[in-house]
């Protein structure tokens, strides 16, 4: 057999190996119940950073979706600029509250609770995180000539997404909970003549996790008079 064949067929075995496997994990802590009743409202809004970027507008829009659902368990969540926009400016990075008891304050604010009431929103889910790469390694090349081009080698490279829900009960002026992901995964490009991406999907996963748990989180699932701090990992193929 070829011995170019045969190392690329083992990094393609390689390869298919390597981001077959995501591990992730959810982290969900509870101080009150928060059973959502159906003239309630969620709003996702980006946690204010004293330094760094804050959690992405397409992740708070993908979490957004995957919390309102469908059907009969549909929770109403607000977009978040609408929202934003007809508080502005008492929910932007510089002037929203640091904590949930100054909620209270913040609503006296003369035509702030007016439009609050108006949205229905009850709960605030502070969200915050990002993905970064965590390692990496190999090499791919690729070349061109008169009637022929490929590509050879192997590269990989790992993922960690962590993001963290910070929830508030607004008319109660209280911390509700918390809810947290962490999801790892492995891509690479393996060159076989052609270059082969095996993708490992880390922020997707990450938003159904956490689009998942809040449904949990306010539907009142795992609202029980024991629940307290909760640690439920989990992994994904």
């Amino acid at each position: 057999m070829n011995s170019r064949y045969v190392m690329s067929y083992s990094a393609l075995l390689a390869a298919v190996a390597l981001p077959g496997c995501m591990q992730s994990r959810v982290d969900e802590s509870r101080e009150l119940h928060t059973r959502i009743e159906k003239s309630e409202a969620v709003v996702i809004l980006p946690k204010p950073q004293v330094e760094g970027a804050a959690a992405e507008e397409g992740f708070m829009d993908c979490v957004g979706g995957g919390l309102a659902g469908h059907g009969d368990g549909t929770i109403a969540v607000r977009g978040h600029q609408d929202f934003l926009d007809s508080t502005f400016p008492w929910f932007e990075p510089g002037t929203a509250p640091s904590r949930p008891e100054a909620v209270e304050q913040l609503l006296t604010r003369p035509g702030l609770a007016e439009k609050v009431a108006q949205s229905h929103v009850r709960y605030i889910v502070w969200l915050d995180g990002g993905t970064r790469k965590t390692d990496g390694g190999g090499s791919i090349a690729c070349g061109a000539a008169p009637g022929a081009a490929g590509c050879i080698g192997f590269g990989w490279w790992e993922k960690e997404t962590n993001y963290e829900a910070t929830i508030w009960d607004i008319k109660q002026a209280k911390a509700a909970g918390s809810v947290a992901t962490d999801v790892t995964g492995t891509s690479a490009i393996v060159g076989a003549v052609i270059p082969l991406p095996f993708i490992a999907r880390v922020q997707g996963v990450a938003c159904d996790r956490m689009a998942g748990q809040l449904r949990t989180f306010f539907s009142g699932a795992d609202d029980t008079p024991e629940s307290g701090a909760k640690y439920r990992p989990a992994s994904s193929k």
